[in-house]
């Protein structure tokens, strides 16, 4: 089957039939794969799907996020009643370790604190990132282990080596520099890209990830 060479019309179809997301007010503009989207969404995790569909789409290379979410008056939550349930969500997730805190700013939700690992970071945003009344998460949780840089290196190699979804023969390389991975190359698609990022992730050591990875597909 022949695949589509208008992007903007294949991510707004691809939006457009992804059940998590209303794409009413969504606007989708195009300029040689870099993908903008333009609107408004009702809820947070609509924000994300929007930007993960047009990620899944052929052709395209970097997603840029506009778009704004406008809570209905419904799902509003006062700052104490967000911080409350957001710090709530975080103790009752096994993967956060203590001492990681959420305060909230009008719907926006700021996360802090230091944990071991990038995984335990990025799992206290997703704990928050569903709840009513969230409209943006901020992530300034630090991430503090110490480990020499080339050990680092290797584990990130050995990790991308075992990941089912990075082809062989990849020319993505890595670089370390105060426990920041910086990926370079080339990838064929989102998801092959997706797969690199998150194999360095979970890497031991790494505490965060630079992505300077170019989709050819």
């Amino acid at each position: 089957m022949a695949k589509t060479k208008d992007v903007r019309a294949a991510v707004e179809k691809e939006i457009d039939f992804d059940p998590l997301v209303d794409s009413a007010d969504i606007s989708v503009v195009n300029v040689g794969g870099d993908v903008a989207l333009n609107g408004t969404v009702s809820s947070y995790p609509q924000y994300l799907e929007a930007a993960a569909a047009a990620r899944r789409v052929a052709g395209v290379k970097i997603v840029d996020n506009h778009l704004e979410v406008v809570l209905p008056e419904s799902d509003f939550r006062d700052d104490a009643m967000l911080t409350t349930a957001a710090n709530n969500a975080v103790a009752n997730n096994v993967t956060v370790p203590d001492g990681v805190e959420a305060t909230a700013d009008d719907g926006n939700l700021t996360l802090s604190g230091t944990v071991s690992y990038g995984t335990e970071r990025d799992a206290a945003e997703t704990a928050v990132s569903g709840l009513i009344g969230v409209r943006n998460v901020r992530n300034d949780i630090d991430i503090s282990y110490g480990i020499d840089p080339v050990d680092v290196d290797l584990h990130v190699q050995q990790a991308l080596d075992r990941s089912a979804l990075v082809p062989d023969g990849s020319d993505v390389t890595t670089e370390t520099k105060d426990g920041i991975i910086t990926l370079t190359g080339h990838v064929r698609t989102w998801a092959e890209h997706d797969a690199v990022v998150v194999a360095a992730q979970m890497a031991r050591g790494v505490i965060d990830v630079r992505d300077e990875i170019q989709i050819t597909g």
